[in-house]
């Protein structure tokens, strides 16, 4: 049975004839954060913290069936353990919850998910809406580094940028390959920020065909370079020319912005 067409049963006795079909309530696409020291915790790890969250908050949710039901929680691209992020994803298949009161909603579940997880923002999907590991096609990351002056840094990304191939290795299933990197790259840029003028990458990387971590873009522009932190500041769905977060906050993003104009 697809998750569209889940539906829960509710009880009856032989009075009262067969059970009966309840449909399920709508599905809601949650926006949360992963920050300070829950960023070491697994992808699948996160989906355990929000299935003890969403029991902890009371909320109804359809579960899958057989003989150990699940809650119906489908993730987005999953966060390399260790990197934070601004912008992560869930969509949850409510049962009968009020979606009038969203932002309560998500206030409940920051409430019993861990310092470092708060809800952000959530809307109502129609039916039907692709997946977001099907729906995101490229991601924005931060990276902070260490090692180059700003004017190297900037030398390396213009050289990068300039270049049609960028095969690095990879090891999957215990045999190295190549793969070519530079199609991934979207953006990239290199700023010094802060009062000690820390070096920032920032990086726009395509998750299609193949989905690159911002420490190999820091490896493949110096091996001696060392990256200090990453976050993950945005994902997008891209229509076309326009792109769009899966759930926008209130105040868009320089990005959808410049993109909308």
């Amino acid at each position: 049975m697809s998750a569209d067409t889940v539906a829960t049963v509710e009880p009856t006795n032989a009075d009262k004839g067969p059970a009966f079909v309840v449909p399920p309530g709508p599905t809601v696409r949650f926006r949360f954060t992963k920050q300070g020291k829950v960023r070491f915790t697994s992808h699948r790890d996160v989906a355990r913290l929000w299935e003890r969250a969403l029991r902890r908050a009371g909320v109804g949710v359809v579960y899958s069936e057989g003989f150990s039901p699940r809650p119906r929680v489908a993730f987005g691209l999953a966060l390399p353990t260790g990197h934070a992020s601004e912008g992560e994803y869930v969509d949850l298949r409510l049962d009968h919850e009020p979606v009038e009161d969203l932002p309560v909603l998500c206030a409940r579940l920051t409430d019993v998910l861990p310092d470092g997880i708060t809800v952000l923002a959530a809307e109502v999907i129609p039916p039907g809406t692709p997946s977001l590991q099907e729906a995101v096609g490229a991601c924005t990351w931060t990276a902070d580094i260490g090692g180059p002056t700003l004017t190297e840094a900037e030398a390396a990304v213009v050289a990068t940028l300039a270049r049609t191939e960028l095969p690095i290795e990879r090891e999957r299933k215990g045999k190295a390959q190549v793969v070519d990197l530079r199609p991934a790259i979207e953006e990239l840029t290199v700023a010094a920020e802060g009062a000690d003028q820390a070096l920032t990458l920032t990086m726009v990387l395509a998750t299609r065909p193949a989905s690159f971590r911002p420490e190999e873009v820091v490896e493949a522009l110096d091996p001696s370079w060392r990256m200090l932190r990453a976050c993950r500041v945005n994902q997008w769905i891209i229509d076309e020319d326009t792109w769009r977060e899966p759930v926008p906050l209130v105040v868009p993003s320089p990005r959808a912005e410049g993109r909308a104009s």
